[in-house]
């Protein structure tokens, strides 16, 4: 199975960001592409509520999500939307990190509402406070494709392994991690925590990403660490995005995870505890 990593440096514009995402989407394919991923936040990234509230639609009537079907459905690959901002009919008005699989049949296969909230004091001038703007979800997804067992995670959540030690005692054998991480976090723990993420779980682990500055209407924009990484599930970088918007391709072969599950079967080790 090939798989491309779509590396984006998207503005706080669904509009302006569309066009680029499916072309490169478009290169993805004709490059032999089976299984094409997205970073988060495909559609657009702001620090403004106001601004969101203006851009951002429910699922239903979301040009980027509707578009985007409706290439997975004229090629007939699996596409991962790593995320969009969605609105929600929550009572207080917060948006969704929501992941999206989409079949090669143009459907929707899985949703996926990202766990943990981003609220964070990076520095004294890169401060975030995600779950503002966006609720929590709280469910694990783990989606059956012909491309494999997916377990589906976004961002942040890479900071918290017992997650995806679940999703791989359910069957994962691909954890996807479309990002938007902050450059000077990135740089320090992006690509150790991806390898980690992988070696504890023997799963490939493929994380497209943003990159770049990203410039808002309404604010200061914000820089995002690109590389997007595809890890094996032994722990080597399979391939590296740089920091320049494209495609990353790989080449998956899934026995690899058998193997290396039966080199170290860690996952059948669990043992209860008591304290602390």
């Amino acid at each position: 199975m090939r798989a491309a990593l779509v590396q984006l440096t998207v503005t706080d514009d669904p509009a302006v960001n569309l066009p680029v995402t499916i072309g490169l989407i478009r290169k993805a394919a004709a490059d032999g592409a089976d299984f094409v991923l997205t970073p988060e936040l495909t559609n657009g990234l702001s620090s403004s509520r106001s601004h969101q509230r203006r851009v951002f639609s429910h699922e239903d009537t979301d040009q980027t999500l509707a578009a985007l079907q409706a290439e997975a459905a004229s090629t007939g690959f699996w596409l991962l939307i790593g995320s969009l901002g969605v609105v929600t009919h929550d009572a207080d008005g917060r948006f969704a990190n929501r992941s999206f699989l989409i079949g090669p049949d143009g459907e929707i296969s899985a949703r996926y509402d990202k766990i943990h909230m981003f609220d964070v004091n990076v520095s004294e001038t890169e401060i975030y406070r995600e779950s503002e703007g966006y609720r929590p979800g709280n469910r694990a997804v783990l989606a059956e494709t012909p491309c494999g067992r997916i377990g589906m995670t976004v961002c942040y959540d890479l900071r918290f392994p017992a997650l995806y030690r679940r999703l791989a005692q359910a069957g994962a054998q691909i954890l996807t991690v479309p990002a938007a991480f902050n450059h000077i976090t990135g740089a320090a723990h992006w690509e150790v925590l991806l390898r980690a993420r992988a070696i504890e779980t023997g799963c490939f682990v493929l994380a497209p990403a943003q990159t770049g500055f990203h410039p808002e209407s309404a604010g200061k924009g914000r820089r995002t660490h690109g590389h997007s990484l595809a890890v094996a599930p032994w722990g080597e970088v399979l391939a590296d995005g740089g920091t320049e918007s494209g495609i990353t391709l790989v080449d998956i072969d899934l026995s690899r995870v058998d193997e290396a599950r039966q080199r170290v079967p860690s996952l059948r080790h669990d043992r209860g505890f008591d304290g602390p």
